[in-house]
């Protein structure tokens, strides 16, 4: 008598997930970027004007009102810095703008059933965002040295435009977290005002020397501040100190879960 032939067993579905799941692990995350970059670049109107108005500001907070010689030229590489800081920050969290529409249109709704999580979704639009915060820092750093003549080796040009354009990402998750969390029309006034105040606050108009006391010391927590100080650091031939960092690493981690939750609950209501 012949032995029975063993029954095949189905592969358990969480097992066949577990099987197929590695191979295409890497995958959706790029194709989201790649489309995402797609779409941010066809608007081209958004990309000139987020270097504009800071371009606007350099040249005209460094030609007017000083006119000793030797104060201006200081005073140029200290403006240069900060509009060039300025204006990666409104386009960073300019991002938001784009999120609010997308869900206004139901974009969120067809994001939730690829296999992204939201951490990848936001992780995504996060690096998009880095391609809208490079015309600004062009820009203002271009017309530094051609308008007003700073000086600088060519190791603190490079290290000042990627500092600079590395630190903008705590703020492109706070823009996404308001695009995520926020109407559209709410997005783009809590933009503003983050964008402004934060700006004042952290002296990237007016140097903090110059504010009452309180105030200075107030300065010194915000993201902006320490984000100005990736690249004043540098003028001052110097590395960014570790306070620098940790300020900048606690708002990057404030506000990347700030981003994930708004996107989660907007998932949830889209």
């Amino acid at each position: 008598m012949s032995a029975p032939t063993p029954t095949a067993r189905a592969p358990h579905p969480g097992s066949a997930r577990a099987a197929v799941r590695p191979a295409g692990l890497g995958r959706p995350l790029p194709r989201y970027v790649a489309l995402e970059v797609r779409r941010t670049l066809r608007d081209g109107g958004f990309v000139v004007m987020g270097a504009v108005m800071p371009l606007a500001m350099y040249l005209l907070f460094t030609n007017l009102g000083i006119t000793d010689a030797q104060d201006r030229a200081g005073y140029a590489r200290y403006s240069m810095v900060g509009m060039a800081a300025y204006g990666a920050l409104g386009a960073a969290l300019a991002v938001g703008g784009g999120v609010a529409e997308d869900k206004g249109h139901g974009w969120l709704r067809q994001l939730r059933v690829t296999p992204l999580s939201p951490l990848q979704v936001v992780t995504g639009r996060a690096l998009t965002a880095s391609v809208t915060v490079l015309p600004a820092i062009v820009a203002v750093l271009t017309a530094g040295a051609l308008a007003d003549g700073v000086r600088l080796a060519a190791w603190q040009w490079a290290a000042t435009a990627v500092l600079l354009w590395l630190g903008t990402l705590p703020f492109t998750l706070l823009g996404l977290g308001n695009g995520y969390g926020l109407t559209g029309q709410t997005t783009s006034v809590a933009n503003t005002a983050c964008m402004m105040g934060l700006s004042v606050a952290g002296g990237l108009w007016i140097p903090a020397e110059a504010f009452p006391h309180w105030l200075a010391a107030l300065s010194r927590w915000t993201p902006t501040a320490r984000y100005g100080d990736l690249g004043w650091s540098i003028l001052d031939n110097r590395a960014p100190g570790l306070g620098t960092v940790a300020v900048l690493a606690g708002w990057l981690a404030v506000f990347a879960g700030y981003a994930v939750l708004a996107y989660r609950a907007s998932a949830r209501t889209a």
